[in-house]
């Protein structure tokens, strides 16, 4: 495979992504999420029924404990979460969802599948699955 095509190919996979984020963003607008991006609404899907440490919440999501902490203070600045004491660790917090957020929880698990759901009619099932298993492989390839 020559460099052009390699390109092509990591090109293909980023404007891909960039259509499903702003599919996304706009399924969150329709549901009246306007302040929703796409990775808070991901975040919210992290986080456990009575609270989640950051640093699984990070490891859940596959980024750096920085950059979730990033996404949570904007949640939580937002309303939709908030930080509790860890019952089973005093010097460390839980971040739990608000009744805002939990609302905001089930229009985006809403919306993700809706997008889930385009995918799958859009490419069949057979198509559809072969997809995500080859982005599964690639995703686990190591450098």
């Amino acid at each position: 495979m020559n460099h052009v095509e390699q390109s092509s190919t990591s090109r293909l996979l980023l404007e891909a992504f960039r259509s499903l984020e702003g599919e996304i963003q706009v399924g969150l607008a329709d549901r009246d999420l306007f302040d929703l991006r796409p990775s808070h609404a991901a975040a919210l899907l992290l986080v456990d029924r009575g609270g989640s440490r950051l640093t699984d919440l990070a490891a859940r999501a596959g980024v750096t404990r920085q950059a979730m902490m990033q996404v949570v203070d904007a949640l939580a600045r937002s309303g939709s979460v908030r930080r509790i004491p860890d019952p089973l660790d005093g010097r460390a917090k839980l971040v739990r969802l608000t009744a805002r957020g939990l609302r905001q929880r089930a229009e985006a698990r809403r919306t993700l599948g809706a997008v889930e759901v385009r995918i799958r009619r859009q490419l069949g099932d057979r198509r559809y699955e072969a997809l995500r298993s080859t982005l599964e492989e690639l995703a686990q390839v190591e450098e």
